[in-house]
């Protein structure tokens, strides 16, 4: 009898929820024969306990051992990356008002004092004082004529530099931030992948 090919794909990550079995079809993409894969796609590779924490890792190896265990005779081809993270959604805590103000605050005092240091270190004042009096030859403390322009502009530059008027998307060109946390979530991916497997190494060695 010859033997039926599936390729396999690990999805990067998913999501689920406590005490949940997690499917075969759920962490990997699956193609050949329609049969075959409708055959193994609800395969169960792992069962979600209450002991599990908020990430698990599910290595290519377990997939492939699952389904040789239940359907011989089979040739599985992997493709691409090599483990799934597992994420489990607990139940989100009520909104809090009084702790989102706080954050809120927190953050726009913080943000407003490091413009303000930013411009006093740059002599932002005196640059205005000195281009008002460039342009038109009178002497002004307070160039709101320079200042009010410039506060509007600081403000839509931050707008267009973080690409997103509240919820708004203004274009689907990832903003710097966005980038930033991309790398750091890819990273931060790749150290639970390490640290799992090295946790599963020293439980199967008994440690």
């Amino acid at each position: 009898m010859q033997e039926s090919t599936i390729y396999i794909r690990m999805r990067n990550r998913v999501y689920v929820k406590p005490n949940k079995v997690v499917k075969l079809h759920e962490i990997a993409q699956l193609a050949g024969s329609p049969d075959t894969c409708r055959e193994i796609r609800e395969l169960i590779v792992y069962e979600i306990s209450p002991e599990d924490k908020s990430l698990i890792v599910i290595d290519v190896m377990k997939v492939i051992q699952t389904i040789q265990q239940t359907i011989g005779n089979m040739d599985i081809q992997t493709i691409g990356p090599s483990q799934t993270i597992v994420q489990i959604e607990f139940p989100k805590r009520n909104f809090s008002i009084i702790y989102f103000l706080f954050v809120w605050l927190l953050l726009f005092v913080g943000a407003a004092l490091a413009i303000m240091n930013f411009h006093e270190d740059v002599s932002m004042q005196a640059v205005h004082q000195r281009i008002y009096k460039i342009v038109t030859g009178r002497e002004n403390n307070q160039p709101l004529l320079l200042q009010i322009p410039y506060s509007i502009g600081l403000g839509v530059g931050m707008i267009l530099f973080f690409n997103h008027l509240f919820k708004k998307r203004l274009n689907e060109e990832p903003s710097p931030l966005e980038v930033e946390i991309f790398n750091y979530q890819q990273d931060l991916d790749q150290y639970v992948i390490i640290h799992e497997n090295k946790e599963s190494e020293k439980k199967v060695d008994g440690h």
